[in-house]
């Protein structure tokens, strides 16, 4: 069994882009502080009270635009395409695709019978696609992104397809591994979704969204009474969704460890200097990862062009000479945890959260770890 030597091994080896390294200050508070609120009702002070602090913790941390509301519902961002789909396309989509996260949504558009089909812009895994204009021909009213694609390891800038304007087509942002770890503008964007188990270092279950006037306006419009409206399941309604979380409370019960270790995080952020201390921690792991992988005889950064290169989640190709799947067992055996690729990407690689949980010093001692398990595997 190979063994990486004690002294090259980092600090702490989770390395997971979802479930994410959750920092052991987080679970100690849990087992203290928030053991009390474990086993109590979810309509009840205290748990509303957490609700509130993560929804305003948010609201400063995303620098939230006058009229901007935090929402949350019960799910991950698989719920939230099916809510958006439900509540937030009136007629026709736009879903820019490079990757699975984005194509799961222009998928379950497609999939809805009261919609037309979806206008869908492509690029293949490693590059970005952007959106783009309506077309005048067939008009969508949802132009639809994603800020990181969780799966290859892109990322790009949110903003409005062209000639798109606030209070027109909507603009949807899929942010479920990009926020809390990437800048962004809300005023470029009407739903800015997520879900807590990536940079926000918390567990699943759980949806987030930062909405605008114009999203919460629309989802209540097309969920009007029938036979004007459209019918849309309780659990999917944004409309209800938006009234529960104005109450800080969610529709069902939620996992409330997930909520107190996502206020734990929220707070850890806000406090050593929000998103733009975030940003820049994880730029600093970016760039230890890219910088190995660019001076490396073996591996190659996945996304070609640095500027769609993740900080959020970093994808690095071996030669084919190299069998990854070794690489990540033999990691795993020395306590370095889940670098494996996507599972449907299919690709000779290992993929890196680079989250802000994560110590920039760990990325660097794993590009040691990849280089001693490599060389004693080749």
């Amino acid at each position: 069994m190979l063994e990486i030597p004690p002294h090259l091994l980092p600090a702490d080896g989770r390395f997971g882009s979802g479930p994410s390294k959750i920092r052991a200050a987080q679970l100690s508070e849990l087992a203290g502080r928030g053991a009390s609120l474990l086993g109590t009702s979810h309509r009840q002070a205290p748990v509303k009270d957490l609700v509130g602090r993560v929804r305003s913790g948010l609201g400063e941390l995303l620098s939230l635009p006058d009229g901007y509301e935090i929402a949350l519902g019960n799910g991950g961002s698989t719920a939230f395409w099916e809510v958006a789909t439900a509540c937030l396309v009136e007629r026709r989509a736009q879903a820019a695709v490079f990757g699975e996260f984005g194509g799961k949504f222009a998928t379950a558009t497609a999939r809805a019978p009261f919609l037309a089909e979806p206008q869908v812009i492509s690029a293949a895994p490693g590059s970005v696609a952007l959106l783009e204009a309506s077309p005048d021909e067939d008009p969508v009213d949802v132009h639809a992104s994603v800020q990181n694609e969780t799966s290859t390891g892109a990322m790009i800038t949110p903003s409005r397809a062209p000639g798109s304007e606030p209070g027109g087509a909507l603009t949807l942002t899929d942010a479920t591994s990009a926020a809390g770890a990437l800048p962004v503008d809300l005023t470029q964007t009407d739903a800015y979704y997520f879900a807590p188990q990536k940079a926000l270092a918390s567990d699943g279950g759980l949806w987030l969204a930062a909405l605008s006037p114009a999203a919460i306006e629309r989802a209540e419009r097309i969920e009007a009474d029938l036979p004007g409206g459209r019918w849309v399941p309780e659990f999917l309604s944004l409309t209800a969704a938006v009234k529960n979380s104005r109450a800080n409370q969610t529709l069902n019960t939620p996992a409330l460890a997930t909520l107190f270790l996502l206020g734990e995080q929220i707070d850890w952020l806000l406090a050593a200097g929000g998103l733009p201390w975030a940003v820049a921690r994880c730029e600093m792991s970016a760039g230890y990862l890219y910088d190995w992988a660019g001076s490396s005889d073996y591996a190659t950064p996945f996304v070609t062009l640095p500027e769609h290169r993740s900080s959020a989640v970093g994808t690095i190709d071996l030669n084919e000479s190299i069998d990854a799947t070794a690489v990540v067992s033999a990691l795993r055996a020395s306590g370095v945890l889940d670098v494996f690729p996507y599972r449907k990407l299919g690709r000779n690689q290992l993929r890196v959260a680079l989250f802000p949980a994560i110590d920039p010093e760990d990325v660097l001692a794993l590009t040691a770890c990849i280089d001693y398990v490599v060389s004693r595997l080749s």
